[in-house]
C-alpha cells in the first residue's frame, strides 16, 4: 500500500536541491515547488539559462568542491532535507587522464562536502546514485541493500566514493540508484537517436546491455514522495517494465522511440564489442529490482513506454 497523507510530513519543508540545471534537479525542483515546499537550488554557474524557470525558488551558485562555501550556506540557509542531484555524468571523458581528479573531486570529495555540512545541520539528505557501482554481470536484478560493489569506469568508482561518503558520514540519508535517465532539460539517448534518425536511415544500437530507463518528471515525483517520509536506506527506481522482468536493451529503446515517433529509421542490433566507440566500459546487466519501494509504501514509477509517450509529447515530437 502506498503511504497515505498523515504518515508523511504535514509541514512544508524547506529542501536544498543541488544541480538544478541538470535534468533531474531541474524537476525535483518544479515537483517540490507544487506541493508548497520552500526550495532553495545551486548550481556551479552565477546564473543559467537550464535553471528552472520560477520565481518561486531561490537559485544560489554553488561549487560543491568548495568545502567553506559548502558549509557556509548550509549554515545559512539550514534546509530539512537535501537531494544531491549535482555530479559529473560524463561516462566517456571520464576516463580521460586529465578528467579524472576532478571527477572525484565532484563525485566524492563534493558529496563528502555536502554529507558533512547536512551532519551539522542535521538534515536528511538524499543521494542520487548508479547502477554503475556494481560490475554488470550476469542476469538477476540487482538489489538496493547488494554490497557486491564492482565498479567497472572511473564514473562508477567515483559515484560509489559518494555513496561511501554519505553513508559513513550520516544516519538519515536515502541512496536512491537510477539508470538510462532523459528528461526535458538537457541531453539524453532519447534526443540523441532523434537528431541521428532524422540524418541518417540506419542507426546502429547495442543489445546486450539490459535495463530500464528513468524519465526524470516520474522520478522526481517519487524523490519528492520520499523525502516527506522518514524511509531512510537504499533504494532502486527506474521506470516499470512492460511485464515483470521484462527488461530492455538500448536497442528495444530505440526501436520502441522511433516507432512512437512515427519515424521510419531502420535500428541494427549490435554487440557492444562490435559497436566499440565507447571509452569506458558498460555494464552488461543494468537490470535493478525496485520492489523495496512498494515494500516501503512508495507508489513506483509507470511503464517505460508511458513515460516515452508523454516525454515525446513533451518535446513536441509526433507520437503514434
Amino acid at each position: 500500500m502506498c503511504l497515505t497523507g498523515s504518515e508523511r510530513h504535514r509541514w512544508n519543508m524547506k529542501i536544498f536541491v543541488t544541480g538544478v540545471c541538470g535534468q533531474l534537479g531541474h524537476d525535483v525542483v518544479l515537483n517540490a515547488l507544487a506541493r508548497g515546499h520552500e526550495v532553495i537550488g545551486s548550481d556551479i554557474a552565477p546564473e543559467d539559462g537550464n535553471a528552472p524557470a520560477s520565481a518561486a525558488y531561490t537559485y544560489i551558485p554553488l561549487d560543491i568542491t568548495a568545502e567553506a562555501e559548502v558549509h557556509r550556506i548550509m549554515q545559512s540557509v539550514k534546509p530539512d532535507k537535501i537531494v544531491h542531484c549535482a555530479a559529473w555524468t560524463a561516462v566517456d571523458a571520464a576516463e580521460e587522464r586529465e578528467n579524472m581528479e576532478k571527477v572525484f573531486a565532484i563525485n566524492a570529495d563534493g558529496t563528502r562536502n555536502i554529507a558533512e555540512a547536512a551532519r551539522e545541520i542535521d538534515a536528511g539528505m538524499m543521494y542520487i546514485s548508479t547502477d554503475y557501482v556494481f560490475d554488470g554481470q550476469g542476469t538477476e536484478p540487482w538489489q538496493p541493500d547488494d554490497r557486491r560493489y564492482a565498479p567497472l569506469n572511473v564514473y562508477g568508482q567515483s559515484k560509489l566514493a559518494g555513496e561511501k561518503a554519505v553513508s559513513e558520514t550520516l544516519s538519515r540519508f536515502y541512496v536512491v540508484r537510477i539508470a538510462w535517465v532523459f528528461g526535458t532539460n538537457g541531453k539524453n539517448f532519447i534526443r540523441t537517436m532523434l537528431n541521428v534518425g532524422k540524418k541518417h536511415d540506419v542507426v546502429r544500437v547495442v543489445k546486450d546491455q539490459i535495463g530500464t530507463p528513468t524519465y526524470t518528471l516520474d522520478l522526481a515525483r517519487l524523490l519528492v514522495d520520499m523525502l516527506e517520509t522518514e524511509r531512510y536506506g537504499y533504494y532502486h527506481a527506474t521506470n516499470a517494465e512492460e511485464t515483470e522482468g521484462a527488461y530492455i536493451s538500448w536497442y528495444d529503446f530505440a526501436c520502441e522511440i522511433y516507432r512512437q515517433a512515427g519515424m521510419g529509421t531502420k535500428v541494427i542490433p549490435v554487440t557492444t564489442e562490435e559497436y566499440g566507440l565507447s571509452r569506458a566500459r558498460r555494464p552488461f546487466n543494468s537490470r535493478l529490482d525496485k520492489s523495496k519501494l512498494t515494500e516501503n509504501g512508495f507508489e513506483p514509477l509507470p511503464s517505460w513506454k508511458d513515460a516515452l509517450r508523454r516525454y515525446l509529447q513533451e518535446i513536441g515530437e509526433t507520437v503514434s
